[in-house]
């Protein structure tokens, strides 16, 4: 049975589980799996196995599994894939509290999850934080909440979380799933989305990502309001204005209209002559 308080909304449709193995290369049927055994290269960690709906795909791959299930019953009742599959290693515990390098050993990681939707946006920022040892994030998630991760400038979802999934990967909304295919049914549509690593970050150097993320959320605080205005405790409104200028941009421009480079170049101008005291 579920249970509402975790989110847990199980991927009860055989169909749709094919589905995504097929898209994430899991299942013989892909157009390219991923080679079968145990000298992949890279382990799985999996978020919220539920009933093991997509566990048995991802161990049946050879490479180790490290199932994250935070619901001790669930986690018990998954202890008897363990059995079948000598790669597969069952973890209760919860994902925001789990050193993922503990588990890569040296490899890369791939992440496969069925994300909770009340709290999709801290696993994400769980994640970037070990962006160096991950090689791909395939997740099922909230559809509007995808669209966000893929939204570019100028778009309506454009916003702090599209930028910070732009900075650490390169992100594609690759299948849109229907409520019917989970029990019990959400109350709206989910999608796959698939988080290649590197994003942006690798190409912008010399930034602290701490300090570009906060920068990046203070031009989002008050979306409609230009940057100018935004950062008047900050920054000199003159500053802001000409180096918006400087790099080409409008100087009444908005957070929503710049990319995630166009933010870092304004981050590097400003941070270079703060609004002294």
């Amino acid at each position: 049975m579920a249970r509402q308080r975790l989110g847990q909304h199980f991927l009860a449709d055989a169909g749709w589980r094919e589905e995504i193995a097929r898209t994430i290369r899991v299942s013989p049927g892909s157009i390219a799996p991923i080679a079968r055994g145990g000298d992949t290269g890279f382990c799985w960690v999996e978020i919220g196995p539920g009933h093991g709906e997509m566990t048995e795909h991802l161990a049946g791959t050879g490479a180790p599994v490290y199932a994250i299930e935070l619901d001790p019953k669930l986690a018990a009742a998954l202890r008897r894939l363990e059995k079948r599959f000598p790669n597969l290693r069952v973890v209760n515990r919860d994902v925001l509290d789990t050193d993922l390098s503990g588990f890569a050993n040296g490899r890369k990681v791939r992440v496969y999850g069925n994300l909770p939707y009340y709290i999709t946006s801290p696993i994400l920022h769980h994640l970037f934080a070990n962006a160096e040892i991950i090689e791909e994030i395939d997740v099922v998630m909230q559809h509007e909440v995808a669209l966000r991760l893929v939204a570019e400038p100028g778009h309506r979802d454009y916003g702090y979380l599209s930028v910070v999934t732009q900075y650490y990967s390169r992100p594609e909304l690759v299948l849109e799933i229907p409520k019917t295919a989970f029990a019990p049914p959400p109350d709206v549509n989910s999608a796959l989305v698939t988080l290649r690593f590197p994003g942006m970050r690798d190409n912008l150097k010399g930034l602290e990502d701490m300090a570009f993320l906060q920068f990046v959320k203070a031009c989002f605080a008050q979306k409609r309001k230009t940057l100018a205005n935004n950062f008047r405790a900050q920054f000199e409104t003159e500053a802001v204005r000409s180096a918006l200028t400087t790099l080409g941009l409008r100087a009444d421009a908005r957070a929503e209209q710049l990319s995630v480079s166009e933010l870092a170049a304004l981050f590097q101008a400003l941070t270079k002559n703060p609004k002294q005291a």
